[in-house]
């Protein structure tokens, strides 16, 4: 495939495009009680976010100083999917300026895409459920692939079903994890600041940092034109 391959550019989705916070972690709660585990403030649980589903509750339950059998931890996962699923999006809601940031990127001609740890079912219902589904060429979520961020062949794996190449990509997020995918596939990366990471944005390393999705299709033309 040739440089005249439309750019992709590739969003994390739970704390990059989505606030997604309220709802995972009122669905952590109910695991948490269904445990009879001490419910956690959120401003411990929302640095818990970004690893998938699973990462979530075992966190969880570990800084809740719980330990259960493997069939107990995955009858607290299965709960888990289930109430989520059913309330996916009772309150998350995509951050300021992000649809306007979308428009412009995809009058330009750019490829939409989401790379994310979530589980694929569950990302595919949440931007349904906000309307934001048909934006996007490609959802890959934590299952898609048989490896997941930061492994770059999940970002690697998303480019190439959005008709792109890795040279004519951007890879945005809000984590560590996302950063390190991108270095992974030698794609360079934009951060956001108002995702849910315990290291401050401005020190996970991405090549760009950028307060608002205002910014946004401003700086992806500069990194895809090598400024």
């Amino acid at each position: 495939m040739s440089s005249s391959a439309p750019a992709v550019i590739a969003f994390d989705l739970d704390g990059t495009l989505v606030d997604t916070a309220p709802d995972l972690l009122d669905t952590l709660d109910i695991v948490l009680d269904e445990a009879g585990a001490p419910r956690l403030p959120r401003e411990e649980t929302r640095k818990m976010i970004g690893a998938g589903a699973r990462a979530l509750v075992n966190r969880g339950l570990a800084a809740a100083g719980m330990t259960v059998d493997e069939a107990e931890g995955d009858r607290l996962f299965a709960r888990f999917l289930a109430h989520y699923e059913a309330h996916i999006a009772d309150f998350s809601r995509p951050f300021p300026g992000l649809v306007e940031a979308l428009d412009v990127l995809s009058a330009r001609g750019h490829k939409l895409a989401v790379c994310t740890n979530k589980l694929e079912y569950l990302s595919v219902e949440l931007l349904s459920r906000l309307g934001l589904k048909d934006r996007f060429a490609v959802i890959a979520g934590a299952d898609t692939f048989p490896v997941h961020k930061p492994d770059a062949r999940h970002l690697l794996g998303t480019i190439e079903r959005a008709g792109g190449i890795p040279t004519r990509a951007v890879m945005v997020g809000d984590s560590a994890t996302d950063v390190i995918t991108a270095r992974n596939a030698r794609v360079p990366s934009i951060v956001v600041p108002f995702g849910y990471t315990d290291t401050p944005a401005a020190e996970l390393g991405g090549d760009v940092l950028i307060e608002h999705f205002d910014h946004l299709p401003e700086t992806v033309e500069k990194l895809l034109n090598g400024a």
